[in-house]
């Protein structure tokens, strides 16, 4: 049976070995959720960069930088970490550089993976299936915030063990943790963040409808995969 297994930060990746696995990185809040909105959008493709001043250079070499650092858009950056700004005719057919507080500092970490793709609420089925079908053992990353383990991407990587719970089996106690979890809160995630850290910091920027947004399960069909540095559908 191919095993699963949740790291519940960034900071823990020292204890994984990679090389042979099939690593999902998750930021629900919000780097994730945007980057598979762009892609369904027709974006052309995303460039992560764990450095600001890298993906700010590549604004000359004509791709569009966008990300954020503490949950506000980058002075200089043509878009932030809204998945609002990622949709239809705003993205379609663009080249997007993009860093982050936390999503991209996770997928620099991530980069030795045998594979590395993007999950969010809005593509989960399409996750599961791919991670249900294909040969490698799966870790699925949880960005969290500047180390610290959040519950939003918690209750992402427990609603992946869930749905393959038949099919691989756990390799430690953080996916059985992160199941256990997910059953409490999958009834109204929404309310069972109310009072989690990141929501509280999003509210203080009178952030609102990307919270709901970012929990909407299966909005896309797609699956960000990364291929030679550059995430592409």
């Amino acid at each position: 049976m191919k095993t699963i297994d949740v790291c519940l930060s960034p900071e823990l990746m020292h204890l994984y070995e990679v090389r042979s696995r099939t690593v999902v990185v998750v930021d629900i809040l919000r780097a994730t959720s945007c980057m598979v909105t762009a892609l369904a959008h027709g974006a052309e493709s995303i460039t992560p960069f764990a450095k600001l001043e890298e993906c700010l250079n590549m604004k000359s070499k004509g791709y569009i930088t966008s990300g954020e650092r503490d949950g506000k858009k980058v002075d200089g950056f043509d878009k932030g970490n809204s998945p609002f700004e990622y949709m239809g005719d705003q993205v379609h057919g663009l080249k997007i550089a993009f860093t982050t507080t936390n999503g991209t500092q996770a997928i620099e970490k991530s980069k030795n993976a045998k594979e590395v793709i993007i999950g969010s609420f809005l593509n989960l089925s399409s996750v599961v299936k791919y991670l249900l079908l294909g040969e490698n053992n799966v870790l699925i990353v949880c960005a969290g915030w500047k180390g610290r383990i959040n519950l939003e991407d918690t209750l992402f990587a427990g609603a992946v063990v869930e749905k393959l719970k038949d099919y691989l089996g756990p390799d430690c106690d953080a996916p059985l943790a992160a199941r256990h979890l997910y059953n409490l809160a999958k009834e109204d995630m929404a309310q069972f963040l109310n009072n989690s850290s990141h929501v509280k910091r999003l509210n203080r920027l009178n952030i609102y409808r990307d919270f709901e947004f970012c929990l909407s399960v299966d909005q896309y069909k797609i699956l960000p995969r990364l291929q030679n540095g550059v995430f592409v559908v």
